[in-house]
Parts: structure tokens; sequence; C-alpha cells
């Protein structure tokens, strides 16, 4: 049982942003917390979160309410709330080397810790930070704040460039060298960005429904080069050349 001190913070539109204190143990950029999201049995499952930040004892998630679950956890008051996690396996940071984050609506939210820890270990970061319009970004000082270079492509232009994450992304490679590529958003956006990555390495956060969370139901299966995994527990990480990209729901 964690505890949420204030109600959550309205982002962007529909975006709510939730901090949850009294957890000190160790977390990766790409675990994810699972939530009970009323005292009664209904919503019956967990909802759950990548970890939008974890500093000084403070979990924080960026929610998208789109339905009952998040709804009620968007209004949800302060007090005492039941956090399962951190749970799966995160990204890998690299110790130094140009790095390229590409992140697509809510996707963008696991993505800004991961940033903030590969800043530490000495990497030189640009992140395309994707949304539908201007309304959708949450809290682009911190993102700024965190890299080397922030380009915000927006499907209407109303906030940045204009176009898709992708095509941002293609522009980039097809100039610049990168170490390693991060990941996550729509499925579609991330298998085009495996294909562009070429030989440069990736890493995507899968946004399967995790049903259980700790690899009970099996909800969460991807099909791998390495056979089917369990998002849950064997990802919601995975190496984006390993994935069977046209076995992913859109």
């Amino acid at each position: 049982m964690l505890l949420m001190k204030e109600k959550p913070l309205l982002v962007a539109k529909d975006h709510y942003l939730l901090k949850f204190e009294g957890y000190c143990d160790l977390s990766f950029p790409g675990q994810f917390v699972n939530i009970r999201v009323s005292d009664g049995n209904d919503p019956l499952l967990r909802r759950p979160f990548s970890l939008f930040d974890h500093d000084h004892g403070v979990i924080s998630c960026v929610i998208r309410a789109v339905g009952k679950g998040t709804e009620l956890l968007s209004r949800r008051e302060p007090g005492g709330i039941d956090v399962l996690g951190p749970l799966g396996k995160g990204f890998t940071i690299r110790k130094g080397g140009r790095v390229l984050i590409a992140g697509g609506g809510v996707g963008n939210a696991p993505l800004y810790y991961l940033a903030r820890k590969l800043a530490e270990a000495g990497c030189d970061i640009t992140f395309i930070y994707g949304a539908r319009s201007r309304d959708y970004i949450y809290l682009p000082d911190l993102y700024r704040k965190a890299v080397g270079r922030l380009v915000i492509a927006t499907d209407d232009g109303s906030e940045g460039v204009q176009g898709l994450v992708t095509d941002v992304a293609s522009g980039l490679i097809g100039k610049e060298r990168f170490d390693m590529m991060y990941a996550c958003g729509p499925a579609p956006m991330m298998k085009a960005l495996a294909a562009i990555a070429g030989s440069t390495p990736v890493e995507v956060s899968v946004e399967n429904y995790f049903g259980c969370g700790i690899g009970l139901c099996s909800g969460c299966t991807v099909e791998t080069a390495e056979g089917r995994k369990r998002a849950c527990i064997d990802g919601p990480v995975f190496n984006g050349a390993s994935i069977n990209w046209e076995a992913m729901p859109d």
C-alpha cells in the first residue's frame, strides 16, 4: 500500500500525473506498476502503467483517461492506494554514446525516466516526442531539460514539426549516427522504427494489456524470434528486431 498525497494533476488533454510515496526500492526505466483502481470489485482487474519517474521514494505515472478504470483513477482522492510493482524488464542503460529516443502519445511516459537515467550515464540524447496535437503534449519542459535535443512532432502541426515520429526518425538516421535507439508507442510506429533502425540496436516497450502483470494469465503474449514471450515478465521491453511485428495487434 502506497500513499497518494495529492489528487491526480491534469497535464494535457485526458492525461494525468499521479505520484505515489513510500516506495524506496530499486526500479528501472521501462518497468511498470499494476494499480487497483477502486476499493470494490468493479473494475475487477488492476490497471498497468509505466513508470514516468522514480525519485527519492516517489513513483510517478502519466495515465490517459480512456475508460472506466482510468477515469476512476484520474478522480482518485488522496490517501492509501494498492500498487503492485515495479514489475517487468526495463530498458538497457548505455554508458555514453549517442542515442535516439522516439515516443508516441502516452508511450512518451516511460521514456522520460529513461532519458533522465541515460543523461546521468553520460549519453548524448535526441528525443522525438510525437503527439496528435499541442493539446496532448504533457510536461514538455521536463523532457527538454532532460535531453540534449527535443524534437516535437504533431500530426496537425500545431506544435513543433508536422508529421509522424517515423518521418522525423528516418530523416535523422539518414544524416546522423546513433549507437542505440529506444521507442515506445503504437505498434505500427515501433514496427516502422525497428525497420528504420537498420544496424542500430533498438529496444521497444510494448503496450500489450497486462491482465495480471505477473505472468499467470499469459494474456500479454508476444511472438518473438526466440518463441512466445509474456510481456509482463519477459518485457515489456524487447529487442525490436526480435519481435514478429506482423502478429502484433494494432
